[in-house]
């Protein structure tokens, strides 16, 4: 019998694996690789990466995972709110001008400055809200941020805009995969603190690529890790907890005395045929919306005005941002190396309008639209593009979605869910919440241990 099972091999399998590899574990992965929305590949100096990008900084989770791995993340350089509209190319500057710098209707200017004060004020409630508050559990502080403004849509919130008004805000809350009219008012106001980079501090790259962490965790836990492993059911028994999978073409069985759940909720939902009912009926209203990304490494030779710059806004393009994964190495180098790498992030509707796509289709539709923006002879320096794309990808925060997070959290007996849709930060999210996991279960096999013991123990009087 195993100490644990770790069904997902994403980054909150990962974290939980990472914590509990002292014990006798064994991680179940349906694909060919692990990470999940976290994939990258080195190319040199550069390298091209498709989805997570950024994480948090000093004193997060994500800091502490990075410290015990080994796995070194800094600041990403250069301006992370640069914008490219209607022709018009803004570097860097606060959001809050940019109506005033983007050429536009006077009706779309006029709506945009309306509920951008809206936005405004609501960040700076919001900014209160997420702060961390003396003796909460991060359990309290959660559920705090899902109550806030949770009831309504953020269309609703900001009201019917003009379509170059409508194109700047879709472009910032849709990175969280859902659009204005599916995610809550709360959460949309979350994305502009997250942008604005107010009280949540997403803001570190890792050097060498995103998967650098999670392929750096899979090497340490050896043969532990287990690819092309689908898990069809999860059961419990009295003191333990059987995992039914297929492999190889052969269907297997493995019992341990706990299971960290690690998948996106609705394969959680699936296979974990015994939960209790109220948290299997919570996990079916957990919503995702999709990514499709490019990424392409090019050779130019000589410096390049976005060489500073790491995130562009492109609202009416066919992805809402092109990031500059090159930022980094950019923000060590003395010398202006050759080459650089950019990735382009298409989520929600603008991801849906190219699922079916193939992927060269996609990687056509996505160069044409960045060659567009940056120019200078952007395109004749691609010398590999590929596409990836994530049908289910991230959760969204719906209006009710803070209904049922206290149910989320409650967990079953033996298994103990992970995964981003139990949080607000996305990577962090995965990381806090494979970390809680790993707890659980330790404690669960700290009891175990002791239970020969302590059943020896006479409680008579002598």
């Amino acid at each position: 019998m195993k100490d644990v099972v770790i069904v997902g091999g994403g980054l909150a399998g990962l974290s939980a694996g990472w914590r509990l590899r002292h014990w006798d574990t064994l991680l179940l992965e349906s694909e060919e690789r692990v990470g999940g929305r976290i994939r990258s590949e080195r190319r040199g100096a550069y390298w091209l990466n498709w989805g997570g990008h950024v994480f948090a900084g000093p004193g997060s989770s994500t800091d502490a995972l990075l410290n015990e791995v080994g796995v070194t993340a800094v600041e990403i350089p250069g301006s992370l709110q640069a914008l490219a509209m209607n022709g018009k190319f803004i570097r860097e500057g606060h959001i809050a001008t940019y109506p005033f710098r983007i050429p536009m209707s006077l009706s779309s200017r006029i709506a945009t400055l309306s509920a951008g004060m809206k936005v405004v004020a609501g960040v700076a409630k919001y900014t209160g809200v997420v702060r961390k508050r003396a003796g909460e559990s991060g359990a309290m502080r959660q559920q705090r941020i899902y109550d806030f403004e949770n009831d309504t849509s953020f269309l609703d919130f900001v009201g019917n805009l003009p379509e170059d008004a409508a194109a700047l805000f879709k472009t910032t809350v849709t990175r969280s995969a859902g659009d204005m009219d599916q995610i809550s008012a709360g959460a949309g106001i979350g994305y502009f603190s997250l942008v604005l980079g107010i009280g949540q501090g997403l803001n570190r790259g890792i050097v060498g690529g995103p998967s650098t962490l999670t392929e750096t965790i899979a090497a340490s836990l050896g043969d532990r890790v287990q690819l092309r492993a689908t898990v069809q059911e999860v059961v419990h028994k009295k003191d333990s907890v059987v995992v039914r999978y297929r492999q190889g073409g052969l269907d297997r069985e493995v019992e341990a005395r706990a299971v960290v759940l690690a998948t996106t909720a609705d394969v959680s939902h699936r296979i974990g045929v015994d939960l209790p009912g109220e948290l299997r009926d919570a996990l079916a209203q957990i919503k995702y919306g999709p990514h499709v990304s490019a990424a392409f490494l090019t050779n130019e030779t000589s410096a390049r005005p976005w060489d500073d710059i790491y995130a562009i806004a492109a609202p009416k393009r066919s992805f809402a941002i092109a990031l500059n994964q090159a930022s980094i190495v950019r923000g060590s180098e003395s010398v202006r190396k050759p080459g650089g790498s950019f990735m382009t992030f298409s989520p929600a509707s603008l991801g849906r309008a190219l699922l079916d796509k193939s992927d060269e289709e996609v990687v056509t539709t996505h160069l044409a639209d960045l060659d567009k923006i940056l120019g200078h002879g952007f395109a004749d320096s691609v010398v590999e593009a590929k596409a990836a794309r994530w049908k289910v990808a991230s959760p969204y925060c719906f209006p009710g979605r803070a209904k049922i997070q206290s149910t989320l959290v409650q967990g079953a007996r033996r298994v103990f869910l992970a995964g981003d849709f139990l949080g607000t930060l996305y990577t962090e999210s995965s990381i806090t919440s494979g970390f809680s996991a790993a707890q659980e279960a330790a404690s669960v096999l700290a009891t175990d241990r002791q239970a020969p013991r302590l059943s020896g123990i006479s409680t008579d009087a002598a």
